[in-house]
């Protein structure tokens, strides 16, 4: 075997080693001899849950729960002096307590950051969380949480020196809450769940407080509406109160109820347990906000459309309506379940990859669906309207959330799917301000060229004066010479309602002008190629010569309205005519 085809062999059996087992001929070739990769080692858990923000605040509000102030203390950076003196750890937390029992505030739970890189979409540095604040006689004092570790380890969490610092530098001595001035001593030693029973019953009174006197607000920020607002008595202002009421109703109480806690001395650790509650009626109330505009909203587009006969698209308004009312309640739940501490991540992406699926497997579903969205905001067909799409005529009789259908002048009934006619040419008769009047006349070659004057002349004359033919110019024009006729194209414009009405005038115009063409002593022409073996009349010479007579005297007294008319001529024709004619039925008008 030569060295060539050796070479090859080598290099195909390396090749077909590589797409299957890349991992160990790697290691072959780098000679470390292992087939398989080290296992990832595992960070173990932090006893403390200090990995996340999230986690330093809620093992510092249990540690200060169950009054272990010596655990407490190691969620703070402190200096190596007082780290080794236990009573000046137990101190700074119990400080730290007694601070945020005064006038502290410190995020929920549920909006603390849950990663261990913190928050990154905040203006603070990276390694650093605002969690809090808290509000002395003196000063505001910020609570920043910092990662002690560096990239190479893993996240510990803990509030930062410079918050520490402030603690200890706060003067809290002789300052009391309101509470541990007006609770008696029963109520403030006896406790439930470390917290004394004084501070619980405090929150269910101002918990009704709250909602008593945000129900009193509600009720005359109603009476000052009422009385400033115009539109607060019609069918829509009240409707707008309605829907906005129990919503600010919520929020006030919420509100009300962080305030009054806040300022009068409760606990932070019953506080820090309503952090919750509160953001989830915060959150109720908005949705319920969202849900009570979407009715109103709806409500007030129905009755539009309904008043201006646009049927069809209510359909499409009540689908709308439900499919925000579901997306409000799905976003809702997934807001419900982050707030409760649900990772909603993963089903997130799993919603996202099924509403993919969904809409591949329905796509002329919405493709017939964002159709009819198209056609009730574009309208260019109503229902009732005489249309053609594509070369189907038909009268619309119905335009549905998926289908539109037309009945043809065959009385069969024809149904589109909107998405196929939202891209379809769609020519709408009904909606015509002026149907076109486009005659064609031949007339018999022995026709003279006076008789074809007259003919122009009163052929226009007929347009001037009928009250059915639009006010622009008409047309009336000789237009050629074929081989068997003198041609004659006449182009005006009826205005009628509809188009049985337009028939009715083209009617009585043909008429009329059959009448001239008889007056003129011509005729109309017959194809060249018919043979007559009957006897053929002949052109009445006594009517050409009149005729002639007739134009002779036009051009005598310069009246021959050719090529153009005379405007005065004009104004004295326009509307001479009686239409209908005299002898025609006419329906009594009341």
């Amino acid at each position: 075997m030569s060295l060539d085809i050796r070479r090859l062999l080598t290099f195909s059996l390396l090749i077909i080693g590589l797409l299957m087992k890349p991992e160990i001929v790697a290691a072959q070739l780098l000679g470390t001899g292992k087939g398989t990769t080290e296992e990832t080692v595992k960070i173990p858990e932090d006893s403390l849950g200090r990995r996340t923000p999230q986690g330093t605040i809620n093992g510092f509000i249990k540690a200060i729960g169950d009054q272990n102030y010596l655990r407490a203390s190691q969620y703070f950076v402190l200096s190596k002096r007082s780290y080794r003196k236990t009573a000046e750890r137990i101190r700074i937390a119990k400080t730290f307590q007694q601070l945020l029992d005064q006038g502290g505030n410190l995020s929920p739970s549920s909006i603390i950051s849950n990663k261990e890189i913190g928050r990154v979409d905040d203006d603070l540095g990276t390694g650093v969380d605002h969690v809090g604040t808290i509000t002395t006689s003196k000063n505001v004092i910020q609570l920043y949480v910092e990662n002690q570790s560096d990239d190479s380890q893993p996240a510990i969490w803990l509030f930062s020196a410079e918050t520490v610092e402030s603690i200890l530098s706060a003067d809290v001595t002789g300052e009391k809450t309101f509470l541990d001035r007006i609770l008696p001593r029963v109520l403030k030693e006896r406790k439930l769940g470390n917290v004394p029973i004084g501070h619980w019953t405090v929150v269910v009174v101002m918990t009704v407080l709250s909602y008593l006197l945000a129900r009193l607000l509600v009720f005359l920020i109603g009476l000052l509406v009422q009385k400033t607002w115009k539109k607060a008595a019609t069918e829509q202002g009240s409707a707008i109160i309605e829907a906005l009421a129990l919503p600010v109703h919520m929020y006030l109480t919420v509100i009300l109820f962080v305030a009054f806690t806040q300022r009068m001395g409760i606990s932070i650790i019953v506080r820090q347990r309503f952090g919750i509650i509160i953001i989830t009626i915060g959150i109720l109330a908005f949705l319920i906000l969202l849900w009570r505009m979407t009715d109103f909203v709806s409500m007030f587009a129905r009755s539009r459309m309904s008043r201006r006969g646009r049927i069809s698209a209510i359909s499409a308004i009540l689908f709308l309506s439900r499919t925000t009312k579901a997306a409000i309640v799905v976003i809702g739940i997934i807001a419900l379940l982050g707030i409760i501490g649900v990772d909603v991540t993963a089903g997130l992406a799993a919603l996202g990859i099924g509403g993919i699926a969904l809409a591949l497997g329905a796509q002329k579903t919405i493709e017939n669906f964002v159709g009819s969205v198209s056609l009730i905001a574009d309208q260019p067909m109503r229902v009732g309207d005489y249309c053609r799409v594509d070369d189907i005529k038909g009268t619309v009789e119905a335009i549905g959330m998926r289908s539109t259908t037309l009945r043809t002048s065959a009385r069969t009934i024809v149904t589109i799917p909107n998405g196929q006619l939202s891209a379809s040419k769609i020519e709408n008769y009904t909606h015509r301000d002026r149907f076109i009047f486009n005659p064609i006349f031949n007339f018999r070659m022995e026709t003279s060229p006076d008789q074809m004057r007259y003919l122009l002349v009163a052929l226009r004359s007929l347009l001037y004066a009928h009250p059915a033919i639009n006010n622009s110019t008409p047309i009336v024009r000789f237009t050629g010479i074929t081989a068997d006729a003198l041609k004659v194209e006449i182009t005006a414009y009826i205005e009628a309602v509809n188009f049985e009405t337009s028939q009715e005038v083209q009617e009585d115009i043909l008429l009329r002008m059959m009448d001239i063409i008889e007056q003129s002593g011509t005729s109309l022409a017959y194809p060249s190629q018919t043979l007559y073996m009957a006897r053929n009349s002949a052109p009445s010479t006594e009517k050409a010569a009149e005729i002639s007579e007739t134009v002779k005297k036009w051009k005598d007294n310069n009246e021959l309205q050719l090529p153009k008319f005379d405007p005065k001529r004009v104004e004295e024709l326009k509307d001479s005519l009686n239409y209908p004619d005299d002898g025609s039925f006419k329906p009594k008008e009341d």
